[in-house]
């Protein structure tokens, strides 16, 4: 062999340890995270992770949890990495996730993750429920800030309201599921036949009817928390209001889905996924997350909005996921927003 092919045949294997080195595993993630998160969630991971490349398939809470349940027999996805618990709670009873502690799980606080050892999920982040209401477009019209949920069915508010669907939206489950929690269910229902009579359009998206009301396309927008700080931040006239009767609350989770073929990359995800880190990222998007101590103060985030929150009952919102959306969509799915 001449000096020639050896440096040539060096060299060949030279770049074929290199690729070798870098080569990238793939995964399919199912997520419900804002669309505009996602370059920022995979970048961060990347930066520490850089040979697993994650393919986001992304939609609404209600959508991906459908399609999950659907591909039971043929999974498509490798993970799911940011979906409501009170969605993998019901992956979970179908037997649909793979038991894991990830590294690091001690650190959580013990409502962000499954009660089963080795968890099913674990917990990213938390979003509360809330109004928006835009004083500017209120005072035109006459109308006072709200201070209840039950104030929203009052007359005056007709046509001013707008919310989520909760069969598309993660943010109108919980509305709705904590809903039939603090009221109970007959007067749950009453409740919402009176706020239906008010509602000018149920969306599709549970951050959109805070955007209407902070630009003014709606009065009161039944939204989340840090939907309306960040609206309010960026010079939005409104209000972020608590109801007194207590405000629902879910939270963003993760989870190996059964049956990956890409197991140890999704498990390095899902390690990753509640770090310190990681969680200092979800605190750009969420004002509560996983691992006490590390969220920042949100500008014009309410103040004692925790103590608001309810004692949530996911195990029921889950089990009874199902006929609650069936009644909902069969007494009010008329006004939804088309979808697409």
């Amino acid at each position: 062999m001449t000096i020639m092919n050896r440096l040539y045949l060096t060299a060949a294997i030279s770049a074929l340890c290199t690729s070798m080195a870098f080569a990238e595993t793939e995964l399919t993630v199912y997520t419900a995270v804002e669309a505009e998160d996602l370059a920022r969630y995979a970048e961060t991971f990347n930066q520490d992770h850089p040979d697993i490349k994650v393919n986001w398939v992304r939609d609404s809470t209600g959508v991906i949890t459908a399609k999950l349940l659907a591909e039971k027999n043929n999974p498509q996805a490798d993970m799911v990495w940011g979906l409501a618990a009170t969605s993998l709670l019901v992956l979970k009873t179908e037997g649909m996730l793979e038991p894991y502690a990830p590294a690091g799980l001690d650190k959580l606080d013990p409502k962000f993750r499954d009660g089963d050892n080795p968890p099913s999920w674990v917990g990213m982040d938390a979003w509360v429920a809330s109004v928006c209401f835009n004083t500017v477009e209120g005072e035109k019209l006459g109308l006072t800030a709200p201070t209840s949920w039950m104030d929203l069915t009052k007359p005056e508010y007709a046509g001013h309201v707008v919310m989520p669907n909760p069969a598309s939206s993660g943010t109108g489950f919980l509305d709705v599921s904590s809903w039939l929690q603090i009221f109970g269910e007959e007067k749950g229902w009453e409740f919402m036949d009176g706020l239906h009579n008010n509602i000018a359009a149920y969306t599709h998206s549970g951050s959109k009817p805070c955007k209407m009301a902070a630009s003014g396309e709606t009065v009161i927008g039944v939204s989340f928390a840090f939907r309306g700080a960040k609206s309010k931040a960026d010079g939005a006239p409104i209000d972020i209001i608590v109801p007194s009767e207590g405000i629902g609350w879910d939270m963003e989770a993760s989870a190996l889905i059964a049956g990956t073929a890409n197991e140890e990359a999704a498990k390095t995800l899902l390690d990753w996924s509640i770090t310190p880190k990681a969680m200092e990222m979800y605190n750009v998007g969420y004002a509560v997350v996983a691992i006490p101590g590390i969220a920042k103060p949100v500008e014009y985030f309410p103040e004692g909005i925790t103590d608001a929150m309810i004692d949530n009952d996911f195990e029921w919102a889950a089990n009874n996921r199902s006929a609650i959306l069936e009644e909902w969509t069969n007494r009010y799915d008329t006004k939804s927003e088309p979808k697409g």
